[in-house]
């Protein structure tokens, strides 16, 4: 197989990179989203765009339940009549406002404080109220954009190793060694990149600096012992 001989490590070639590059940035992503202003803001402030799960429902409040028309919709499908729960009505109807805009401000207030506290009384109500956000959920999109950009991420870092950063190349003969032959002096990291090693179950790769001394052969035994840990970069 081929072996990469390299004038910088591979992790340090990732963080110029991934420095380069950025992180995905959620305010972007939540941005792009077609869900109402309120709930863009609760996930903006919570740094969340997952909405499922115990984690999700601990971060809710009564506040959050009301003033986030996704939660209010979820939350009244959640605690409809079907499931006889009792929760207060709104004693007002939309074009109340246009009629009797104080009387239907009053009346909003008083079901918003009497929401509130039933919430508060009941907060085992919040429970289950996942499943009704389960259609509105970016969670798998955001997952997608990130698993996106590491596949960008890795395919630039592929690019520069074999480029900017490639000092030779060598490829093993059938007893497994391989040599680099006519180097200077210095610093360099031994690499299979993205081809792995396979070893049983294992897939080896490696990123081993060695120092070569002047006018001397420099030696390295490549073994599990020092490949990536957990095969790391198969996860990139």
């Amino acid at each position: 197989m081929t072996f990469y001989l390299l004038s910088r490590s591979l992790s340090d070639i990732r963080k110029e990179v991934e420095n380069a590059d950025g992180p995905v940035d959620l305010d972007h992503f939540v941005a792009q989203l077609d869900l109402s202003a309120e709930l863009k803001v609760w996930m903006k402030k919570h740094r969340r765009v997952d909405l499922a799960g115990n984690d999700f429902i601990k971060e809710l409040t009564a506040d959050d339940i009301i003033d986030v028309p996704e939660f209010l919709s979820a939350y009244k499908k959640q605690n409809g009549a079907a499931l006889h729960a009792v929760i207060p009505e709104p004693k007002y109807k939309s074009g109340d406002e246009q009629k009797n805009p104080e009387k239907y401000k009053l009346r909003r207030e008083q079901y918003r404080q009497a929401l509130r506290h039933y919430i508060q009384a009941n907060l085992d109500s919040l429970q289950g109220l996942d499943a009704e956000l389960r259609e509105i959920n970016p969670n798998l999109h955001w997952g997608h954009v990130q698993s996106e950009q590491q596949r960008h991420i890795g395919q630039r870092v592929l690019q520069l190793a074999q480029t900017r950063y490639l000092m030779a190349t060598a490829v093993t003969n059938l007893s497994g060694g391989a040599a680099f032959e006519g180097l200077a002096s210095g610093q360099y990291w031994i690499s299979n990149l993205d081809t792995p090693a396979l070893a049983g179950d294992l897939r080896l790769h490696w990123d081993v600096g060695i120092a070569v001394p002047p006018a001397k052969t420099a030696r390295v035994e490549l073994s599990d012992l020092n490949a990536l840990e957990n095969s790391e970069q198969n996860t990139r």
